[in-house]
């Protein structure tokens, strides 16, 4: 059975949340969230690896142990620990953790104060207002708590998109080893690199579909068929993820992907421009009445209605269809477009590789220049640096810049933004530094007003350059925080500084509508890694279709400049 990195990540997370649960060493429990993460977002397929005969790479936090058991996963598909861990506890435990806003520690206490082990149990203290009542909780969290039950009940989780990716790609290059298969693509969220992502839909060009669907339902991975038609199937994978695969031949594939892309309200207003022109539009291409006018490519399509190609990230009928009806489409960013990355970590702080292991592995994703922003010392649980620390590492970064071609290290820091909007080191240490990115890491929970006030006085300061991970939210982890984000934005306006697109999937932080505020308003956006390893700048692929999905041009990203005309603009937000 193929197990893919977001297994072994699931396995690692969930045996840390139920080691959570039962108030075990916390160090254990941080080594199995260090291992997930490490794991699920490392870029080669580790089953992969071992299949081929080759060793374990040595993974950041990854020891003996946990190796171990990497490898007992890839080839029984289970874990020892994990299956004791569920006998252990009530079997309903590990749903409970699958509600959206109930991490480990709300399970315990519920569990504690409520006896709450089953989703019934819940929901029923939920409804009787019996969870508003337990601290930490309150009205608000009762009335979430509610709402993700809902969502559940009608199956509408959904999966991030860089695990959906695992998913995709692995089954992408198993359709397209059938004979007669001309092109596999994943259409539906996925290619409109919506964040999230609730099932996958997969177009196959081919000269007959029958082989195509016999491989599908041959697949290792496939759990349960839902349906199975001539050209159309539908199957859940293990992982629990739906994947409808659709047949189509090679003259319809650019009406199909246009029809299978979507989205729904995109798809319909682009029918009706075809009505108006005495067109029908559908999967199968673009008719005159019989005759079969367009639909090889999705531009033929798009040029029947009298429209230029509209990159799939925009189609969510938020005015790209007037855009293009004047001319007016952006010419999105794209990976290549950027120049360096402003927010990576390393293991002075809470990272896993050195300042010089960081920027080779950024020489190597084409980037031209790094910003080493370790965590400042309030974040203990990063190990974040206090003023000597800083001071140290910036004679570092100057000793290696003059060792290094090809590649420039400039000095920074993540700084925690205090509660009160003050920044978490003195002023006179982060002159010193080339680029200052505040960030909310505590007091998520503030009223708006005071949040809003909280990170706009903090903006204030004279050495604030960057705006880390606006929002702070995690997906499926933690909300956004409750802030006036055009307040924000425009602050930002006026003061002359930066906005983040922050990259990690967890993220994916500042959201596209934030994103089309930024543009609107004349913000540029840094779209960064926060890499913590070596492997993390895969990351910012997700990071440029978040961009592309804002309407963001490269000359709307802050990071697309070439150093000099960098420095120039960072130098710009200093008083």
């Amino acid at each position: 059975m193929p197990i893919h990195n977001a297994d072994i990540a699931a396995v690692f997370e969930e045996i840390a949340d139920l080691l959570e649960i039962r108030d075990e060493n916390p160090f254990r429990i941080r080594a199995y969230r260090n291992a997930a993460r490490t794991v699920g977002e490392f870029a080669r397929d580790l089953k992969t690896l071992l299949d081929q005969g080759q060793a374990l790479p040595k993974l950041p936090g990854v020891g003996a142990d946990l190796e171990a058991k990497i490898h007992e996963i890839c080839a029984s598909g289970a874990c020892g620990l994990l299956e004791r861990l569920h006998r252990e506890m009530p079997a309903a435990i590990t749903e409970l953790l699958k509600i959206p806003g109930l991490g480990p520690k709300r399970v315990r206490l519920l569990h504690e104060v409520l006896d709450i082990d089953t989703i019934d149990a819940l929901r029923r203290a939920a409804r009787s207002g019996r969870i508003r009542e337990v601290p930490g909780f309150g009205e608000k969290t009762e009335r979430q708590i509610l709402q993700a039950l809902e969502q559940c009940s009608r199956g509408e989780q959904r999966v991030k998109l860089a695990v959906a990716a695992q998913y995709a790609e692995a089954l992408v290059a198993h359709l397209k080893s059938v004979p007669g298969v001309a092109l596999v693509t994943v259409a539906g969220s996925f290619r409109r690199m919506r964040e999230t992502v609730g099932d996958l839909d997969i177009l196959v060009a081919a000269r007959a579909a029958g082989p195509v669907m016999e491989r599908l339902r041959a697949y290792d991975e496939v759990k349960e068929v839902l349906a199975s038609g001539e050209t159309r199937s539908s199957v859940v994978l293990r992982s629990g993820l739906q994947v409808d695969v659709r047949v189509v031949p090679r003259e319809s594939h650019g009406a199909a992907l246009h029809y299978f892309t979507g989205s729904k309200a995109h798809n319909i207003a682009i029918r009706r421009l075809g009505q108006d022109r005495g067109l029908k539009i559908n999967e199968y291409g673009v008719f005159r009445g019989e005759n079969r006018i367009a639909g090889d490519t999705e531009e033929s399509v798009f040029e029947a209605v009298g429209l230029p190609f509209i990159p799939p990230e925009l189609r969510e009928d938020r005015g790209e269809i007037e855009a293009a009806r004047r001319g007016e489409l952006p010419r999105l960013v794209t990976l290549q477009d950027l120049k360096g990355d402003l927010h990576l970590h390393t293991k002075a702080s809470d990272g896993h590789n050195s300042i010089k292991e960081m920027a080779l592995a950024a020489k190597a994703a084409g980037l031209a220049y790094v910003a080493i922003t370790e965590h400042s010392r309030r974040l203990t649980v990063a190990h974040g640096l206090d003023p000597r620390g800083v001071l140290k590492q910036i004679d570092e970064i100057d000793r290696l810049n003059g060792e290094l071609t090809g590649i420039t290290v400039l000095k920074g820091i993540e700084v925690d933004i205090l509660e009160d909007g003050g920044l978490d080191l003195p002023d006179s240490v982060l002159k010193r530094l080339d680029i200052v990115v505040g960030a909310v890491h505590s007091a998520f929970n503030l009223p708006r007003r005071k949040q809003t006030e909280r990170i706009l006085r903090a903006m204030d300061n004279p050495c604030f350059t960057l705006l880390a991970h606006p929002s702070g939210r995690l997906l499926g982890e933690r909300e956004a925080c409750d802030v006036d984000m055009l307040k924000i934005v425009r602050k930002a306006k006026r003061r002359g500084c930066f906005l983040e697109l922050n990259a990690q999937p967890d993220r994916l932080d500042l959201n596209d509508i934030h994103c089309q505020m930024a543009r609107d308003e004349g913000v540029l956006v840094a779209v960064n890694s926060d890499a913590h390893s070596t492997h993390d700048f895969a990351h910012l692929r997700y990071g440029i279709g978040q961009a592309r999905r804002g309407w963001l041009t490269p000359e709307q990203v802050l990071n697309t400049r070439p150093l000099g005309a960098l420095r120039e603009l960072l130098n710009k937000t200093r008083w």
